[in-house]
């Protein structure tokens, strides 16, 4: 198996992990991340996007190498659309996940963009 196909496989696994956090055990934690804004109840929030990540992470694993590219593509506008929770967390100081300090909030800002390109990279050609 080379680099590409490991690098996918890894991202769907932690997609599938981090939506089963959102489903489970890091319900609370994740609710620091949704944004005021969002119309839509807070725990909802978690749910869907929860079982949006599942959802994704299994079709990252289990698909044909034609509908990879595709995949990456939505994979990464995913992270994007989900990057206003992070900003939220940063701006209204919101503790969770050992995000407890503004300088970590902040350092979690630049890994968004690091998630974005591995969606492309390991699925795009």
């Amino acid at each position: 198996m080379d680099a590409k196909n490991i690098s996918r496989i890894a991202l769907g696994a932690m997609l599938i992990g981090a939506g089963i956090g959102h489903l489970t055990f890091a319900r609370k934690e994740f609710r620091a991340q949704v944004p005021d804004v969002i119309p839509i109840k807070k725990d909802d929030t978690i749910a869907y996007s929860g079982i949006v990540e599942i959802a994704l992470g299994a079709s990252i694993i289990a698909s044909p190498s034609r509908y990879r590219n595709i995949l990456g593509k939505i994979t990464a506008s995913f992270f994007i659309a989900v990057f206003p929770g992070n900003i939220s967390q940063y701006q209204n100081r919101r503790d969770a996940f050992q995000l407890d300090t503004d300088n970590k909030r902040l350092a979690r800002l630049f890994i968004q963009p690091l998630l974005i390109i591995w969606a492309l990279k390991s699925m795009c050609k």
